[in-house]
């Protein structure tokens, strides 16, 4: 019987080798117009290190998140040739693949957002991860090709639910705003508000200051901000979700 784990960890598997071949087709000094100050290599060097860091942390069943000079090392262990780059960052996510995909669903490790146990949480996590990094590599060539709306609609969920919450409390407003999100396509509804201490979500329809309604894959890259509101219907003020695409930024330590 496939798990959410299970599906996870598939769609880990089909973007970070989508990715990689974006990134291959694009080259590795093209620019990401996603990530204006990043160019290929770096999308590759960063999404590398995280895969490796995930797989650190479940593999050696870590109960604190890593700390030092060491895995900082490792996390930075990229080739200074970009003709190997590629192979390094497929090596990487291969085995973040092999390890997420073979945990006993009890391992016990550190993680930062709530889940049914911690590798659920590290398969969801590094799937939607490497799923919008994907999106970077393939607007630095060819051009975007959709994310499929189930799997949109859990990564919008994971955004408004876990993500950006009072835990990481990134995208804030006083007095709160209320942002309702509603996907066209799947059905899935969100009610964010955004408040001094950061953002509460439930899930359900309501009355909200602005309302942006559309397809799953279309709202999941608009709230990950690697595109803008086309095609998408915005209500209300307007000026909350351009807080949120203000705000709604992520800069991981070793950036």
């Amino acid at each position: 019987m496939r798990t959410r784990r299970d599906e996870h960890v598939r769609w880990l598997r089909v973007e970070g080798e989508r990715m990689a071949d974006a990134a291959e087709a694009a080259g590795m000094d093209a620019k990401v117009p996603t990530c204006p100050e990043w160019r290929v290599r770096d999308l590759l060097r960063h999404t590398g290190g995280v895969h490796r860091f995930a797989a650190t942390i479940v593999s050696e069943r870590l109960e604190r998140r890593p700390q030092g000079e060491k895995h900082a090392a490792a996390m930075r262990s990229w080739p200074e040739d970009d003709g190997e780059l590629l192979a390094w960052f497929r090596e990487g996510h291969a085995r973040l693949v092999d390890v997420l995909g073979g945990a006993d669903l009890s391992t016990r490790c550190w993680s930062f957002q709530p889940a049914p146990s911690p590798v659920e949480f590290w398969a969801r996590r590094q799937a939607h991860e490497t799923t919008i990094h994907r999106v970077d590599a393939e607007a630095a060539g060819r051009g975007v090709t959709p994310v499929s709306a189930g799997f949109a609609a859990d990564g919008v969920d994971e955004i408004l639910r876990n993500f950006f919450t009072s835990r990481n409390p990134v995208v804030t407003a006083e007095p709160s705003r209320t942002l309702a999100v509603r996907a066209v396509d799947t059905g899935d509804a969100w009610l964010a508000t955004i408040g001094p201490e950061g953002v509460a979500t439930v899930r359900g329809y309501g009355t909200a200051d602005c309302t942006v309604t559309g397809n799953a894959g279309d709202l999941y890259t608009l709230l990950w901000n690697r595109r803008g509101t086309a095609g998408l219907t915005v209500t209300g003020d307007a000026s909350v979700l351009e807080l949120w695409r203000t705000r709604a930024r992520v800069v991981w330590p070793w950036d």
